[in-house]
């Protein structure tokens, strides 16, 4: 029960809410280990006041996780059809972000998600309240890469994401920003940067300073190296673009 005792320690807000509604059955099965008790993982999620309410809440690996297996369940629903790719895209994931024994449990996890309907505006508006924003960057870069598993993006896929995006409060150009790469292998620079084309050279390097920043692994390194590496995914997409807007107009 390693990973129970993971995820009991890391999950908080998680728990309860639309999230806590889709994976109840799940989370029971977790936590039906002695060594761990519902009781005892309902006190985590922050620091405590002397009447035991919680003072402030963090997001931990693992409400990121359940956050994950939740939304990619109602991805995965959105054209009425789970593909394999579909699967072997967020399993492997799971692998290279979590390791090999938590990924089978969210594995099974997401297999519970898929057996119910997602009350997706809810689950959006909960992680909306409790998960900062370079956080949900990171969680939207992921859907859309469940989106395009099968090597197309299918637009029913495509407009449940930027519906999750408006309730995650992720605005427009964040949005398309991160979604670009995902329509083709050479995004348009000028959208991965979120300017116009008749965006001035000084414009350029605003832009790149501001999307570096904002997409800076350091932003989720609090959670583990796993999620800094996939932040650094999006950084490199910026420099990228920013890279190329140089070459094109030729400034340094």
């Amino acid at each position: 029960m390693g990973y129970a005792k993971w995820i009991g320690g890391a999950v908080g807000w998680a728990l309860g809410g639309p999230i806590g509604g889709v994976m109840g059955y799940w989370l029971g099965k977790m936590f039906s280990d002695d060594s761990l008790s519902m009781e005892s993982a309902g006190t985590l999620g922050g620091p405590k006041d002397r009447g035991g309410r919680n003072q402030g809440r963090s997001t931990r690996a693992g409400d990121f996780a359940l956050s994950m297996v939740v939304l990619s369940a109602a991805v995965m629903q959105a054209d009425e059809r789970v593909l394999k790719s579909e699967l072997d895209y967020v399993k492997q994931f799971f692998r290279t972000n979590f390791g090999q024994a938590p990924a089978e449990q969210l594995t099974l996890a997401l297999r519970e998600a898929l057996k119910n309907p997602v009350d997706v505006r809810g689950v959006c508006i909960q992680i909306r309240a409790n998960m900062p924003h370079a956080k949900r960057l990171l969680l939207l870069q992921y859907l859309y890469g469940i989106a395009r598993a099968d090597g197309s993006v299918d637009p029913r896929e495509v407009d449940l994401i930027r519906r999750m995006a408006a309730v995650l409060g992720i605005s427009d150009k964040d949005r398309a920003s991160i979604e670009a790469p995902f329509h083709s292998d050479k995004p348009d620079p000028y959208t991965v940067l979120e300017i116009g084309r008749d965006a001035t050279d000084a414009d350029i390097k605003k832009a790149y300073r501001r999307l570096a920043l904002k997409f800076h692994p350091d932003k989720v390194r609090d959670m583990g190296e796993a999620y800094a590496k996939q932040a650094e995914t999006r950084f490199l997409e910026v420099q990228e673009a920013y890279e190329s807007l140089k070459k094109i107009r030729g400034f340094k």
